[in-house]
């Protein structure tokens, strides 16, 4: 005989029922099941948590009480009336054997004399079906289920526990037991029922970092780093290829970094991406000679050689040369050559203004003509007057360096009071950098 669940999940012992009604347990009338589990000529006798299966010839039913009413007494006048006769015992709550059996049913004579129980499980005697299992009780036996199974219309069948919740995740049935499993990242406990995360993290499976989830983990990468496809690795990003513009020069990637370089004659500036021109006059980092003076521009120096006039020039003041007008061969030269220097950057946006030139002393009823007059073979400048007395240089065309030009730009003065014409030059020499920044 199995327990049988109830919907208030109480319990009883095998042969009981719960009754909720009394909320006590009360015993199975297997008898009166519709299945008899008792077969052929036997009859089915209850027991209090049990049944016996006995054959029909082999019990007397028990005796009936003889009512008080029908029993009498002799009447003796001579002497007092007697007391009442006790009262008949109960009946037995067992079966009567018949007469012949010197012992009751269930039990045999021993070689002693006394009556012994019969073991009808050992005896092979039951009439338990195959799928129950025979208990011997004292002068019976009684047919139950192994642990796992629970009996339905005299059949034991396999109870379901996964039906009933037993694990906590996966469950597998099997014929009287079952089998508790967890999902991945899990473990079952030593109760074997519940399931304990797995912190993966403990094996290091992450090539960077890892974060313990429930029933998992996640990697995570260190900057300048992206996850992989595979979940656990980390792949080195490029930040060269996201941006164009990340560096004012060129960049250079490195694992989980980048960083910005600049060309010779440079150097990263303080926000670590723009190019700043290194000075090399007032670092000292030239080989200029002490008789030359170090010009700087971007990118690179140059060292000047000390002003040399050509004949019939002669030195006038810093960077000037003059001719002198008594001199006869300074009649169609320009009167004075005024040196100076400037870099410029290439790929400057165009047309730019780049130089300015003005006359330093006006006469009354004179006026100047600017212009270029040798260095621009290519046309990358022109002269744009400004006011009577002044004009600017502009740079017409994109330019590319390194380069050196050398533009001699010449003020016209004319003045028909006098009948005078003469000119001055400002040889202006121009170096473009290589690199525009």
């Amino acid at each position: 005989m199995s327990a049988l669940f109830c919907q208030s999940f109480q319990t009883c012992t095998e042969g009981f029922i719960y009754d909720r009604r009394i909320r006590q347990c009360i015993d199975v009338d297997e008898c009166r099941t519709p299945m008899n589990p008792c077969r052929g000529e036997m009859r089915c006798i209850n027991q209090n948590g049990g049944y016996l299966c006995l054959p029909r010839g082999m019990f007397n039913p028990p005796y009936a009480r003889t009512p008080l009413s029908d029993l009498s007494y002799p009447e003796s006048p001579a002497q007092p009336p007697a007391q009442s006769p006790p009262l008949p015992a109960a009946p037995p709550s067992y079966p009567i054997v018949g007469r012949s059996a010197p012992c009751i049913l269930g039990y045999t004579l021993g070689e002693d004399g006394t009556c012994v129980d019969i073991d009808e499980c050992e005896v092979n005697s039951h009439q338990c079906n195959p799928t129950q299992v025979c208990i011997n009780t004292a002068g019976g036996y009684t047919c139950s289920c192994t642990e796992g199974y629970w009996l339905i219309g005299g059949q034991c069948q396999d109870i379901d526990e996964c039906r009933y919740g037993y694990c906590q995740q996966l469950c597998a049935n099997m014929p009287g037991s079952y089998s508790c499993s967890c999902n991945i990242g899990f473990v079952l406990n030593p109760d074997g029922r519940t399931c304990q995360d797995v912190d993966e993290c403990e094996e290091t499976p992450c090539a960077h970092g890892c974060f313990n989830t429930y029933g998992s983990f996640m990697c995570n990468c260190g900057e300048g780093f992206e996850l992989a496809s595979d979940g656990t690795t980390c792949n080195d990003m490029d930040e060269c290829g996201f941006a164009e513009f990340l560096c004012q020069h060129s960049c250079v990637n490195n694992p989980g970094s980048y960083s910005c370089v600049c060309p010779p004659g440079y150097l990263v500036y303080d926000d670590g991406r723009s190019c700043e021109d290194i000075n090399e006059c007032e670092t000292g980092n030239n080989t200029c000679r002490t008789e030359q003076v170090c010009f700087n521009f971007q990118g690179s120096y140059k060292c000047l050689d000390p002003l040399q006039c050509d004949v019939p020039y002669i030195e006038f003041g810093d960077n000037q040369c003059m001719c002198l007008a008594e001199n006869l061969a300074c009649q169609d030269n320009p009167f004075t050559v005024l040196f100076r220097h400037m870099d410029l950057s290439p790929g400057r946006s165009v047309p730019a203004d780049v130089f300015q030139m003005q006359a330093t002393t006006r006469y009354p009823g004179a006026f100047y003509i600017f212009q270029i007059k040798s260095g621009n073979e290519g046309r990358e400048f022109h002269m744009r007057q400004t006011s009577d007395a002044s004009a600017t240089l502009v740079l017409s065309r994109p330019i590319k360096g390194p380069k050196e030009i050398i533009l001699d730009l010449e003020m016209v003065t004319i003045n028909n009071v006098i009948n005078f014409r003469g000119s001055s030059v400002i040889r202006l020499t121009i170096f473009v950098a290589e690199h525009a920044y």
